[in-house]
């Protein structure tokens, strides 16, 4: 659980509802402004093979911080 929160710092301390949709807010807007910055860089060929497979671990990363916010906000994890 230690090393969950040291890699996810922004899931683990909702109080109440809206500090949980500000949690959740703050990673959509990582994914967003990530996802969007790479793809500007993905256009150049050779880059875009990398920018792509790092894009797809922002959204995982994103997916999962979202998703342990509102588990730790139902008190499922321990």
């Amino acid at each position: 659980m230690d090393m969950l929160k040291k890699f996810f710092p922004f899931s683990f301390n909702a109080k109440d509802i809206g500090s949980m949709i500000i949690h959740i807010i703050i990673y959509l807007v990582a994914g967003v402004v990530g996802g969007w910055v790479l793809g500007l860089i993905g256009i150049i060929p050779f880059i875009g093979l990398i920018t792509d497979l790092i894009g797809k671990l922002l959204g995982l990363y994103c997916l999962i911080g979202i998703a342990l916010a509102v588990l730790d906000y139902f008190k499922l994890l321990k």
